[in-house]
């Protein structure tokens, strides 16, 4: 028997401690996602995070058949908004035509009548941010959309976008190895009241120590281009993994359980949602949530994975220009 799992608050909006996110970096596999998702429910775990980005779509269809029959165990969140033409150049979609499109599509997809938490997935910078806020806002009073979030906003943005409508959370990558929202982004959370969910809390699977190099990843798997994975980044961040792996060692923990606890351990409005397809991992990262590290483990941790300790930048060039706008 299992103790209940932990719970939080985002903004007025109360989820389990840790969330699903979806396995983006895997090939689509309904047979692997929906009976994860289901365990996933079985052990108390709510939130479930999407996107209609995640497989073209695909992932919100395998969450919608997932959770048939049991929609009121759910705090559904899915995005809109970043668009990746295939061949094509990266770029996000704010207008308020499009935002009331996306809605319509991803609500037939998860085949629901509302969505729990939706997010502007990235910032359109060709957009007033209070236009696309707006038309969200109108989903909210016509009863698609419950509560309203944005992802990877900057300082600014996130200010705005609240006084259009209020957000309930703020979705940004936040790890052991990513810690640039500690510059301003949580304590701006905490003066608005707004939740914060962070995505990648293992570091793209890296902090998890079962990454070497990048050879084994799939031909469209993100992380093949991404700078802390490549030859000349990797050897530096994988002895940051090796002192990860002591300490876990040291706590009786797996190292994926260590970095998430301490995610857990920064704000009581933080909520990491790793995502995973093996019932293994996801057990392990649901027993993260009872984890308490000693003190002196934290603050080895805070230490060794010092702001700016990974070698190389989250994203490329290309890509980070699409973030925090």
């Amino acid at each position: 028997m299992h103790s209940p799992i932990a719970r939080r608050m985002l903004g007025g909006l109360e989820v389990s401690a840790i969330g699903l996110g979806a396995p983006i970096y895997a090939e689509p596999s309904a047979s692997a996602v929906i009976p994860n998702l289901q365990r996933a429910l079985d052990r108390g775990v709510d939130l479930v995070d999407s996107s209609d980005i995640y497989w073209h779509g695909m992932h919100e269809e395998f969450v919608g058949r997932a959770i048939k029959g049991r929609r009121d165990e759910v705090v559904l969140a899915t995005k809109f908004g970043n668009i990746r033409p295939p061949g094509g150049t990266p770029s996000a979609d704010g207008r308020p035509e499009y935002v009331i499109q996306a809605c319509e599509a991803s609500l037939r997809r998860l085949e629901v009548d509302v969505i729990d938490l939706y997010y502007i997935h990235r910032v359109d910078p060709t957009v007033p941010i209070e236009d696309t806020v707006g038309a969200m806002a109108r989903l909210v009073a016509q009863g698609k959309v419950r509560h309203l979030g944005i992802c990877e906003a900057a300082p600014e943005t996130l200010r705005r976008a609240h006084a259009t409508h209020p957000m309930t959370a703020l979705q940004t990558e936040y790890s052991l190895w990513s810690r640039d929202p500690e510059d301003a982004l949580l304590d701006l959370c905490a003066e608005l009241g707004i939740g914060f969910i962070a995505y990648s809390p293992l570091g793209r699977g890296f902090l998890t120590g079962t990454i070497t190099d990048a050879g084994g990843f799939g031909a469209a798997d993100l992380r093949r281009g991404m700078p802390r994975f490549q030859p000349e980044n990797i050897g530096h961040n994988l002895a940051l993994v090796e002192r990860l792996r002591q300490l876990a060692a040291d706590e009786g923990c797996s190292l994926a359980q260590l970095a998430l606890a301490w995610v857990l351990s920064q704000r009581r409005f933080v909520v990491p949602i790793p995502g995973t397809r093996q019932s293994r991992w996801l057990e392990e990262n649901i027993d993260a949530a009872r984890r308490s590290p000693a003190p002196a483990t934290l603050a080895v941790l805070d230490h060794i994975f010092a702001k700016g300790a990974a070698a190389g930048p989250r994203y490329s060039a290309a890509e980070k220009r699409r973030v925090e706008l």
